[in-house]
């Protein structure tokens, strides 16, 4: 992504995972890209922080960042961004993480906890 197609806000990190760095969205889910191989997503929806603003109003995750001051350097800012927009679709879609009290609740309320946890 960064060399051939100039996608150069997803950032190589720790190259294990852990880090989040390059976290993309991928039919709307987020993934760690250093994680996966293009080739396991050919045909698939693969967005980056640069696909997420709509001309020149920046996607409401993005805004809020700016607002509220949520960078340090910068550097895995736009991880953070995508894994924040993916972790809400996952709560709307209904999925439950290691906190979720109620697994058959379908939209669980995001608590600290939940939102940590996520």
């Amino acid at each position: 992504m960064r060399e051939h197609l100039v996608l150069t806000g997803s950032k190589k990190g720790c190259d294990h995972g852990q880090c989040g760095a390059c976290t993309v969205l991928i039919e709307g889910r987020r993934i760690n890209s250093c994680l996966t191989l293009a080739v396991m997503h050919d045909g698939q929806s693969v967005t980056t922080i640069e696909g997420l603003a709509l001309g020149e109003n920046l996607h409401p995750m993005q805004a809020a960042f700016v607002e509220h001051d949520g960078f340090q350097c910068g550097y895995c800012t736009s991880g953070q961004i995508c894994s924040a927009i993916g972790m809400l679709a996952e709560s709307r879609q209904g999925m439950p993480s290691y906190v979720t009290e109620d697994l058959a609740q379908r939209d669980a309320e995001l608590t600290d906890a939940e939102i940590r946890e996520r």
